[in-house]
């Protein structure tokens, strides 16, 4: 019986039998694996037979259109490079990139149908050359393209030297640059202290067509005129200054002002061209300076009444001596054009001395005041002081007064009353100034030599006597011997 075998035999039986199993499970396990390679390999070699048969193309798209497909996407790179490359001599100086306004789809697709010719023919056309451009925006609208931003600060810096001098621009450049003080500002000397541009100036990068890109001397003027292009207006028949002025917003003067040679009412010929742009910069430059001078201080002239002195006499009391000062004024400029400049300190070195004349007003009836008055009742002037008739005329002529009164012109004394040749009855005052009037042709005198008369006293009526032609009044001013126009002296 197997349960009477002996130990041995057992272990030998029992070994064969798992040796047996084992063997079974490997040979079980080898056909499985070879079953299961098997499989792989015929689904691999389908894939690979599935992916040779397909063909990658590139379908181009528009926004609003399909314009074909390539075979090779690396021709449209390749057209962009040519395109740049072909810019470059036009454009020298600016960096270029090339984009377009269309897509690629890329599909794989079994049998391919492309037609690479006409295809990249209209690709070409759709690709843009553009430049990489440093904007100048001011008051945040772009004024101007330029090249980078060195560009930029030398746009700026030109526009700068426009309004300054290079001088000072250095001078406030390097200002920003040191901490160190600067010396005090002496007598005689006028320095810079800011310069601010009044509007929001930044620039930015940004990608531009390259014909909008401006030189450095475009932009500058660009920003110096505020205008792209000067605008002109063409004469037509039937047009005026005021109304071509007012058809470009304009007013007659600034119209004139821009066009040489143009006169408010002349004249305008058909087909004449006339510039109708005001030039205003975009860039509007306040400059600040001190300025440290020294100056003259003019003396004033003072009069102070006095009744030491007779009136119409005068006296110098004190000698008039101009003064001295170190002034610092600070200085405002628009633009260039100075439009504020205030004193801001003083320092007097020398007093002022203000001239001081006496002037007389004390009155006394002998003598003259310097002032003469009209010697007659109103009347007008017949005759003036000239020749006259083939003689000197001494004097004026006074007819048709309102009243017949003749009148002291100023203070005096008589010193002659009757009958004198061609005068006939006349007076003679003496001012005892230097001052001597005469009144002709009276019908009658009412003074006699030696008396006083002040200023307004009747010396006689206006009448005919001498050599006369009518009722009037001949009247002379006579000043230190020599007859003088009596008009300039009448009040």
């Amino acid at each position: 019986m197997f349960w009477n075998k002996s130990k041995e035999e057992s272990a030998v039986l029992s070994t064969d039998g798992l040796s047996r199993k084992k063997t079974n499970v490997i040979k079980k396990a080898a056909i499985t694996v070879v079953l299961l390679s098997g499989l792989s390999v015929n689904f691999a070699f389908a894939n690979e037979t599935a992916d040779s048969k397909l063909t990658t193309i590139y379908h181009i798209y528009t926004e609003d259109q399909y314009v074909g497909a390539i075979s090779d996407k690396n021709e449209v790179e390749q057209l962009k490079r040519e395109k740049i490359e072909a810019s470059k001599s036009q454009f020298e100086g600016l960096s270029l990139t090339a984009g377009n306004n269309f897509s690629v789809v890329e599909e794989k697709v079994f049998t391919p149908a492309t037609d690479d010719a006409t295809t990249l023919e209209q690709v070409e056309d759709l690709i843009e050359v553009n430049a990489n451009a440093f904007a100048i925006s001011i008051d945040n609208e772009v004024a101007a393209y330029v090249k980078d931003l060195d560009a930029y600060n030398e746009v700026l810096r030109k526009v700068k030297l426009n309004y300054i001098s290079e001088k000072e621009l250095n001078f406030l450049e390097a200002q920003n640059t040191t901490s160190n003080s600067i010396p005090a500002l002496q007598p005689g000397e006028t320095r810079i202290k800011d310069l601010t541009i009044e509007q929001n100036v930044f620039g930015a990068t940004m990608t531009v067509k390259p014909d909008e890109v401006l030189s450095v001397d475009e932009a500058t003027k660009r920003l110096l005129t505020g205008v792209e292009k000067q605008e002109t207006y063409t004469v037509k028949q039937g047009d005026v200054i005021s109304k071509i002025a007012s058809a470009h917003n304009l007013s007659t003067n600034e119209l004139i002002e821009l066009n040489e040679g143009l006169e408010e009412g002349g004249t305008l010929s058909i087909g004449q061209e006339l510039n109708v742009t005001v030039l205003r910069p975009a860039l509007n430059f306040t400059a600040t300076y001190e300025q440290r001078a020294k100056e003259e201080i003019a003396f004033d002239k003072v009069v102070e009444e006095t009744d030491t002195l007779y009136k119409g006499d005068t006296k110098l009391k004190t000698k008039g001596e101009a003064g001295e000062r170190i002034a610092t004024y600070a200085i405002t400029k628009v633009n260039g054009q100075e439009t504020a400049k205030d004193m801001v300190e003083e320092e007097i070195t020398k007093q002022v001395q203000h001239e001081v004349t006496l002037k007389g007003t004390k009155v006394m009836p002998s003598r003259g005041s310097g002032s003469f008055a009209w010697p007659a009742q109103g009347g007008y002037i017949s005759s003036h002081m000239g020749h006259r008739w083939g003689r000197m005329h001494q004097g004026i002529d006074i007819a048709r007064p309102s009243g017949y009164d003749i009148l002291a012109s100023d203070n005096g004394v008589v010193v002659a009353a009757g009958v004198e040749g061609g005068l006939g009855n006349r007076v003679v005052i003496d001012h005892n100034n230097g001052y001597r009037t005469v009144y002709g042709h009276l019908n009658s005198i009412s003074v006699s030599v030696g008396q006083t008369v002040p200023q307004g006293t009747k010396i006689g009526v206006m009448g005919n006597t001498g050599r006369s032609t009518g009722t009037h009044l001949h009247f002379e001013v006579i000043k230190n011997g020599t007859h003088i126009n009596p008009m300039s002296v009448l009040k």
